[in-house]
């Protein structure tokens, strides 16, 4: 049981990531590649669905999981939760970052009333594509923390733990 924790926390932290990779090399490069028209284009797609649904999802399960895991192996050398709690931290900074900086962003570029003036959109559309590759290096690393400590739970002589 342990294990099935640890590598449904891998696979929904990789999902996050590279999910967040796509945004920034679909979305993201779409909504400024002719603003204001792609802003407006992409206003009218998001009005059904977008990226944050997805995200509001699968960033809490991911934080669930990982948490769990750092409790399954709580018992394990101090290094396994060295890097479960690394990914843990990261997983929640890239939420923090969601909360406070991209969610202010996408609210102008995408939903607020007036539509702010073109230069103010090409403005956020740049500060949210670097930001967002940012956010996407901070989740590799909660990734390769995870794989990390899958690495050295399953170097260790003895796996009995892993039942």
């Amino acid at each position: 049981m342990k294990k099935i924790i640890l590598f449904i926390s891998i696979a929904l932290a990789s999902g996050v990531l590279f999910t967040n990779v796509f945004n920034s090399m679909v979305i993201s490069e779409a909504a400024k590649s002719d603003i204001p028209k792609s802003i407006m284009a992409a206003r009218e797609y998001f009005k059904t669905v977008n990226p944050g649904n997805f995200f509001q999802f699968f960033s809490p399960a991911t934080q669930i999981f990982t948490l769990l895991s750092l409790i399954v192996f709580w018992k394990t050398e101090k290094s396994v939760r060295l890097f479960l709690g690394i990914a843990l931290l990261c997983s929640i900074a890239g939420d923090i970052f969601a909360f406070t900086y991209f969610h202010p962003r996408s609210d102008l570029m995408f939903v607020s009333q007036p539509v702010p003036d073109i230069e103010t959109l090409k403005k956020l559309s740049s500060e949210w594509s670097f930001m967002n590759w940012v956010r996407s290096f901070l989740l590799l690393i909660g990734v390769i923390s995870l794989f990390t400590a899958v690495h050295k739970i399953y170097s260790r002589k003895s796996n009995s733990e892993l039942s």
